[in-house]
């Protein structure tokens, strides 16, 4: 749906970056504790794929009729989560390495507003397809990154555990990592080059989303209905049976 209707060009970024792709997106320095490093190499995994993303127009200057440039990326995150040791945390919801897709906006500053609007609607197309119950939270400077000037948040009902689940954090960060990674653009009329606008959103993460689907879509028997959307990428099954439980495990060599 991003490479389609939304108009995305998918990218396949690498999932080690240099420390100055991390100071470019606002990741270094404050948040090295959360980041694993390579340290032989000097290399970092990618929090999530904006960082590379973000990066590949590094000290460049575009042309404006270039923008807005979209791009989208499925990969897998890294991230060093401080996990206690309640039931809360168990499982797929926090987790040190996650798949996700995220969608990545340069645009011209007059124009970053409307875009980030529609970059919500577009994460949230995919929250509608799979019919889920959801939320959306406009953050307050105190909840937001320092990084960003605008963020909304969707959350999905996840009933097994009675709590919203944040699945998609939809940014504007302005100037802001464009001056630091010197992202820029030449006005069409010519003139100094201009910093231009950054935007990302998650379209979606895949552990957060799966809880919702399972908890959302059981049924009483404990089968899982699987929604609609989903139907075609499995063949058109409609239902997934209760798998019955794994035996002890099988000694190798024996034959048992």
């Amino acid at each position: 749906i991003h490479t389609g209707p939304h108009g995305y060009s998918e990218v396949d970024p690498p999932y080690m970056v240099l420390e100055e792709t991390l100071v470019g997106t606002g990741n270094l320095p404050k948040f090295a504790d959360a980041l694993f490093r390579v340290e032989d190499d000097d290399k970092w995994l990618i929090p999530t794929a904006e960082v590379p993303i973000t990066n590949l127009y590094r000290d460049e200057i575009l042309d404006e009729s270039l923008l807005p440039i979209y791009h989208v990326a499925a990969t897998p995150c890294f991230r060093r989560e401080q996990l206690s040791g309640g039931r809360d945390v168990r499982g797929i919801k926090r987790v040190y390495q996650f798949e996700k897709v995220e969608m990545v906006k340069f645009t011209h500053p007059e124009r970053s507003a409307v875009e980030h609007r529609r970059l919500l609607d577009e994460a949230l197309a995919i929250v509608k397809a799979l019919d889920l119950p959801y939320q959306v939270l406009r953050l307050s400077t105190g909840d937001m990154t320092f990084a960003s000037a605008h963020t909304y948040d969707i959350e999905v009902f996840a009933p097994g555990s009675d709590e919203w689940l944040e699945v998609s954090s939809c940014s504007n960060f302005r100037d802001y990592q464009a001056r630091r990674a010197n992202l820029r653009f030449r006005p069409n009329g010519g003139g100094r080059p201009q910093y231009l606008h950054t935007l990302n959103g998650s379209g979606l993460a895949l552990g957060r989303p799966m809880i919702a689907i399972l908890e959302n879509y059981q049924r009483e028997d404990g089968t899982i209905e699987v929604p609609a959307v989903l139907r075609p990428y499995l063949g058109g099954q409609e239902v997934i049976g209760r798998q019955p439980p794994l035996g002890p495990a099988r000694s190798a060599g024996t034959g048992a």
